[in-house]
């Protein structure tokens, strides 16, 4: 038995050496006026690797987040002096960086001004810590690939076309531009994300948990009712009328797709 544990303790150990090899110098900002979960949040980052920053309040999260420039940040909603949501505008303004709001408000509205607003992920407390790590690294690995250059100029090589045109939806994947009618429509980056993978493969039903996964980067961990939110904002954007959508079709108790 003794045998047995020391071996499971130096998988543990190995794991969490490589976790801080691959994680190093990622500065992840925590955002809470709760010292407690600071505390927490910042234990559990330093454990994988990251480097973890703190603001208590909403005027020292925007200072500290210019300065710093971290490459994630992890915001609540309730703060003193400046509220995570007006935080997140105007920060979302200056950093390409993920934001991810943690909040104890699970209503749905909360959720869409969170994602309306330019945050990339919502989690509601109280929530485990395996999960928040979890979508830490994914939200950190796609921002990683989308703003590689190299990749970028892979994926554009690979293009036989930079335009998607279906019916009246116009996907400009080059300009990060989308036009329904010839309007040009005000999308999230990750709304975009959506309506580009959908297009990819128009009329064919795609699962909100394939979303979650191929859009969001998660595979078991994550609210797929954040795909339901992102979609209903993208519908009143780019239908005429929502409760009887023609561009973005959901196929009940499946998923998701584009008429084509």
């Amino acid at each position: 038995m003794d045998k047995i544990n020391e071996n499971n303790n130096i998988q543990e150990n190995a794991q969490e050496q490589a976790n801080a090899t691959e994680n190093a110098k990622k500065v992840i900002l925590v955002v809470d006026d709760e010292k407690p979960i600071r505390d927490i949040l910042v234990y559990n980052l330093q454990k994988e690797g990251y480097e973890a920053i703190e603001a208590e309040d909403g005027e020292q999260a925007i200072d500290v987040a210019l300065e710093k420039r971290p490459d994630l940040i992890l915001l609540d909603i309730m703060l003193p002096k400046v509220d995570g949501l007006t935080v997140c505008k105007k920060l979302r303004h200056s950093l390409n960086v993920p934001i991810l709001i943690l909040s104890a408000k699970d209503e749905e509205i909360d959720k869409i001004l969170g994602l309306e607003l330019g945050a990339d992920d919502y989690i509601t407390k109280p929530f485990s810590v395996r999960e928040l790590m979890a979508r830490v690294k994914a939200n950190l690995r796609k921002a990683e690939i989308a703003n590689d250059p190299a990749n970028q100029q892979e994926i554009k090589e690979k293009k036989t076309s930079n335009n998607i045109h279906l019916g009246d939806l116009d996907i400009d994947l080059d300009k990060f531009e989308v036009r329904v009618r010839g309007e040009i429509i005000d999308l999230t980056l990750r709304e975009f994300e959506v309506l580009k993978y959908l297009a990819n493969q128009p009329g064919q039903v795609v699962t909100r948990e394939i979303l979650l996964e191929k859009v969001w980067g998660y595979e078991y961990y994550g609210d797929i009712r954040t795909v339901d939110v992102t979609v209903r904002r993208i519908r009143e954007k780019i239908e005429k009328d929502t409760s009887a959508p023609k561009i973005l079709i959901t196929k009940r108790g499946v998923g998701y797709y584009l008429a084509n």
